[in-house]
C-alpha cells in the first residue's frame, strides 16, 4: 500500500486537510495510507480525516524553526518510507518544502495547481514564467514524489470519518536549530480574498476607477481582488490578485468587472458557483464562463446596483 504524508501548518490547517484531495488525484485507482504531521498544534478538523496523525511534542523542537522541522520530517520518512510527501506552499511550508527535497536527495514541484497522468505517468501542473504558461512535470526516478502545493486550490470534500490513529513521535535528535523566538507581534489584522464568499473583482477596464469597487463590495457584504493588470499598475496590492501569479479564490459570487479573462486569470477561480460579468466587450472571454453579463460600462453598473441595494435596504 502508498504512503502519503502531509505536513500540517497550524498556521493554514484547512489548507493542510485540503491536500488530501491532492493525495486522492495522485493515487485515483490506489490503495493508499495518508499520514499527517503536525508540531504541537492541535489537530481540530484533521481528526477522522487522515488514517494516521503524528503528534511531535518535544521542547527541543521550536516549530517554527523550518531547520529543526525539516530534520524531524528526515527522520520519519527514514523510519517509514513514503511514497509521496505533500506540503502547503503556505510561508512557512515554503521554507520547509525545499529544505527537505535536499536531504532527502529528491525532486521537488512548487506551487503545484493541477495533477494529471498522461501515458501511465504522474505530472504535476504549475505556473512557470511569472503565470505566463502552465508546466506539466513529470515524475520520474524513486521518488519520494515531493510538492507543495498552492493554497485554496485544491478543496477536499469529507465523504465519511476514518478511525484516525494517533501517535506521539520523539525524534532520537532533536536538531534546535539557531532561530529564537524573541518576541510575538501580533499582526495587523487584513482580509484574505480566498475566504471571501463575495468578490468584487476589477480588470484594465477599472483602471482610473478601481476605487469604485470599494462601495459596491460594501454593499455586498464582500471583499475587492484584481486582476494582475490592475497590480501591475500599481493600483493593488499583490495580496489580492486574482490569478495564476496572484491567489485562487472560490467565492460564491464573483464580479468581474473590467476583466478580460485571459486563461492566467482564469485559472485563479476554481469551484466558483456564480460569476457576473460587467464589459463592454460582450465577446470577452471571461463572459462564456459567466451566469450573467452585463454589457456596458462598469462605473456606470456600480451607480445604480449600489443605489439600487440602498434603495431596497433603506426604512
Amino acid at each position: 500500500m502508498k504512503r502519503c504524508l502531509v505536513f500540517l501548518d497550524g498556521q493554514a490547517l484547512q489548507d493542510s486537510i485540503d491536500l488530501l484531495e491532492v493525495a486522492r488525484q495522485i493515487y485515483p485507482a490506489q490503495a493508499y495510507e495518508s499520514t499527517g504531521i503536525t508540531f504541537g498544534s492541535e489537530t481540530g478538523p484533521a481528526e477522522g480525516a487522515f488514517d494516521t496523525i503524528i503528534q511531535v511534542r518535544d521542547d527541543r523542537i521550536p516549530s517554527f524553526d523550518p531547520m529543526a522541522v525539516t530534520e524531524v520530517l528526515v527522520e520519519l520518512h527514514q523510519l517509514r518510507s513514503f511514497d509521496t510527501i505533500l506540503v502547503p506552499a503556505t510561508p512557512f511550508g515554503r521554507m520547509v518544502a525545499p529544505r527537505l527535497a535536499m536531504r532527502l536527495k529528491t525532486g521537488l514541484v512548487a506551487d503545484v495547481t493541477a495533477i494529471s497522468h498522461e501515458g501511465g505517468h504522474l505530472q504535476a501542473i504549475r505556473p512557470a514564467y511569472s503565470g505566463r504558461i502552465m508546466a506539466a512535470i513529470e515524475f520520474v526516478g524513486e521518488g519520494p514524489v515531493m510538492m507543495s502545493i498552492r493554497p485554496g486550490v485544491f478543496h477536499w470534500d469529507r465523504l465519511a470519518e476514518k478511525k484516525t490513529q494517533t501517535e506521539l513521535f520523539t525524534p532520537a535528535q532533536a536538531r534546535t536549530g539557531t532561530i529564537r523566538q524573541l518576541a510575538v507581534q501580533a499582526k495587523e489584522q487584513t482580509y484574505d480574498i480566498r475566504e471571501s464568499d463575495v468578490l468584487v473583482s476589477g480588470g484594465g477596464g477599472m483602471i482610473g476607477h478601481f476605487h469604485e469597487l470599494e462601495r459596491l463590495a460594501h454593499c455586498l457584504g464582500g471583499q475587492v481582488s484584481a486582476s494582475r493588470k490592475i497590480v501591475d499598475n500599481g493600483l493593488a496590492p499583490r495580496s489580492i490578485q486574482v490569478g495564476q501569479s496572484g491567489k485562487t479564490v472560490s467565492p460564491t459570487l464573483y464580479l468581474a468587472l473590467g476583466i478580460n479573462g485571459a486563461v492566467q486569470h482564469v485559472e485563479g477561480l476554481k469551484q466558483v458557483k456564480h460569476i457576473i460579468s460587467v464589459n463592454l466587450d460582450k465577446n470577452a472571454p471571461i463572459c462564456s464562463l459567466s451566469d450573467l453579463v452585463v454589457e456596458g460600462d462598469a462605473v456606470t453598473f456600480i451607480d445604480k446596483l449600489v443605489a439600487k441595494i440602498k434603495q431596497q435596504t433603506s426604512p
